[in-house]
Parts: structure tokens; sequence; C-alpha cells
């Protein structure tokens, strides 16, 4: 794999949900993967459907040690580059991490579609984790298919949000919509760590999972 293109990490702009709450990037699963491609010697760029400062979900905010560990990986939050100006770049792959402002403004968006399609056809990796497989909805391959059609597939599952008490406010289910595209959905249970592994596309399945799962895309990225 040719490590000369960065690798995107795509995070989510949305700051509220359907019914008012404060929602936005699920810190742990963009500051933890971000570590890792660091200390694996793969270059980053980071963008957002608008761009700018990322909202973070208030129930995500880190405490003193994970303020200081996380501190260079915050401070690329502060000011992303909006998809639009870089999605036509060539990225050794994508990763989106979650948080459920993923679920608004990942699906259907032809811009978060267009990038992993992009990247994907020229031989990328796409990974995603808990709500980041929200932008696989609208993505398609070479020949039109749901990209994630026939692909082993994990995601935050419809048993987490209902624990989170979310189940009402989403605008779908994540893993029932993935699986409605033709997803195989390998989930493990409530919050365990999991990522799975489909040759070129990596997913993970909750907040937990960031750090497997952005591992598991290194050893990909290093194999290709």
């Amino acid at each position: 794999m040719n490590l000369d293109k960065p690798l995107l990490m795509l995070v989510t702009s949305a700051s509220q949900m359907g019914q008012g709450q404060q929602t936005g990037l699920w810190l742990e699963e963009f500051a933890v993967p971000w570590q890792v491609f660091k200390d694996n010697n793969i270059p980053v760029r980071v963008a957002s459907p608008t761009g700018g400062k990322i909202p973070i979900d208030p129930r995500s905010v880190p405490d003193d040690d994970q303020k200081e560990a996380w501190r260079e990986a915050i401070a690329e939050l502060q000011d992303t580059r909006p998809l639009e100006e870089v999605c036509e770049d060539g990225f050794v792959g994508v990763f989106v991490p979650g948080g459920h402002g993923a679920m608004f403004d990942m699906p259907d968006n032809p811009l978060v579609a267009g990038v992993l399609q992009r990247t994907w056809a020229q031989g990328g990796v796409v990974g995603a984790v808990c709500h980041g497989p929200a932008a696989l909805i609208g993505a398609r391959d070479e020949d039109g298919v749901p990209l994630v059609k026939g692909r082993k597939v994990a995601c935050f599952t419809n048993e987490e949000e209902r624990e989170v008490g979310l189940e009402e406010v989403m605008p779908f289910l994540l893993e029932t919509r993935l699986s409605e595209l033709g997803a195989r959905i390998e989930n493990k249970g409530k919050f365990e760590a999991h990522a799975v592994t489909d040759g070129r596309l990596v997913t993970g399945q909750n907040p937990p999972s960031s750090k497997v799962t952005a591992e598991a895309l290194v050893e990909v990225l290093y194999s290709e």
C-alpha cells in the first residue's frame, strides 16, 4: 500500500439529534484510532461534512487523564476541512468514527458516498466504527451494488441503541438498515469490543471497539 497518500478520517458535523438533544462525535472513537494511526506512521487528514470545529457528544467528554492523552487528537478537531474541499483528493483509505451525529449527516450524503466510492474503486480501505457505518448506507461499489451487500459488517446494535435509550430518537436503527442493504451483520454482546474485517472493509461495533478496529485497519493497510 502506498502510504504517500493520507488516510482520511471523516467525522460528523451534526450537533443535534432528531428531537433537539445534543450529540456530535464520540470522542474516543476518533482520538484512540487517531493515535493508533499516528503510532503506525500513517498520515492522516481530518475532514467533516461542513468543516470547522467538531461538536463532541457531551456523554463522551474526556476526563483529565484522557484530555492529556488525547491532546493532539483533540487539536485536530478544532478546525477541520470541509469534505467538499478534499473529496476529490486521493486517499489510501477512509475511516469514519461514530457518535450519534453520524446518523444525521452521513447517510445519503452524496459527498460522503462519493469519497467512499472513489477510495474503494481505487483500491483503498474503508473503515468505520459504532455509528460510523451509517456512512456506508449510500455507498455503492463499481457495479452500483451497495458496498455492504454480502460483506461482513459490525455496527452499533439495535440492542445497544435500546440500552442507551435512543431507539426512538434515531432516524432509523443502523443494524436493521445495514441488514436491509444486504450486509452480513456480525456483532457480539452489548458493548463488547469487536471488529470485523472483510477484505478492504473494516468495521467495529461500539466505542470499546475503537482500538481494535483501528488496529485491524492498519493491518489491512500494511498487507495490501
